[in-house]
């Protein structure tokens, strides 16, 4: 009896030692739950979602802002289209002259403004360049890869070259030890060959 008593004091001790242990662990739960504080993952995915609607609403607008931007550039642009159809032949001539002439201001704008464009970059490297020199920093160019064989190779097909040139050249030889017949030349009272037929 003694021994089952011993046992059921002890099954006791650690029955409340693990309640205890139990409660502890409940209790550090709860406190990483309220550290988590207001944003609980439900509450993340609803603001997730009505961020993404804000921002597609947004993205929305812009585009339409700069559709209609765009339609306004043109329409000052080009003007309004004018009706060819029921016009007459005057009427046809002067719409022509009209945009011919717009078209021959637009023209000239852009040559303006791309001969400004370059203007503007040349000095621009000018004064970079003038820059650069008061610091005495010189910007070093970019060097380009050479084949360190290219030399030697393009020097022997030179002399190659060159000594097919001398070989090339006409003989000149004596004759020594030729024949009486093929000395003379022929007589101009003899046809050639194609006189002949």
């Amino acid at each position: 009896m003694a021994d089952d008593e011993a046992k059921k004091a002890k099954q006791a001790e650690i029955d409340r030692k693990r309640a205890e242990v139990r409660k502890r662990m409940e209790e550090a739960s709860k406190a990483k739950k309220a550290k988590k504080g207001f944003m609980t993952p439900d509450r993340k995915k609803k603001l997730r979602l009505l961020l993404r609607k804000k921002a597609a609403e947004e993205l929305k607008k812009e585009q339409e802002r700069k559709a209609a931007e765009r339609r306004r550039i043109i329409e000052e642009r080009c003007g309004k289209a004018v009706d060819l159809d029921d016009g007459s032949e005057e009427d046809l001539r002067e719409i022509v002259e009209e945009y011919f002439q717009r078209m021959y201001q637009c023209e000239s704008q852009k040559w303006d403004l791309e001969y400004e464009v370059r203007k503007r970059d040349y000095e621009i490297a000018d004064l970079n360049s003038q820059v650069n020199d008061l610091r005495g920093k010189f910007v070093k160019p970019t060097l380009k890869k050479v084949s360190k064989y290219e030399n030697k190779f393009a020097k022997l097909q030179k002399k190659a070259a060159e000594f097919n040139f001398r070989n090339q050249l006409k003989v000149v030889k004596k004759k020594e030890f030729t024949l009486e017949e093929e000395d003379k030349e022929p007589k101009k009272s003899e046809k050639a060959e194609w006189q002949k037929k």
